[in-house]
């Protein structure tokens, strides 16, 4: 029986972490920004935005980009590696996890990042739900 309970507590456990999505956040005084607007400052096209990105290989980060700018992470390298080639752009600063993000974008009130929505605490603010 007591077997079979921890079954079931896992089974749960993972259902709820499964059910997080990802979101991006701002500094708590940000305003709101539509997909389209995140895909481009996220992409280097002109935003007026502070981009932070998390490490490379990161799911987070394949979820996010997935979902907001379509590419995945191959595509996504290259993509900054023709923009580096070519002068057009740099790829966003990176951190390395949620912690780093959250305090990277809570000290700046133009940057912008994504984390999983379970780790948002009082130091940021979600502004965009992809």
């Amino acid at each position: 029986m007591k077997k079979l309970l921890s079954i079931v507590a896992l089974s749960l456990a993972g259902m709820v972490s499964a059910n997080a999505a990802v979101v991006v956040i701002g500094n708590p005084g940000a305003a709101d920004i539509s997909k389209g607007d995140a895909k481009k400052a996220f992409l280097g096209k002109g935003s007026s935005y502070v981009v932070y990105e998390l490490d490379e290989g990161n799911a987070t980060r394949s979820e996010f980009h997935s979902a907001v700018t379509g590419k995945s992470d191959a595509q996504l390298k290259a993509y900054w590696s023709k923009q580096v080639f070519t002068g057009k752009g740099n790829p966003p600063a990176t951190v390395s996890d949620a912690a780093a993000m959250k305090a990277a974008v809570a000290a700046d009130a133009n940057a912008i990042g994504y984390i999983d929505e379970a780790d948002v605490d009082g130091s940021v603010k979600i502004i965009l739900k992809p």
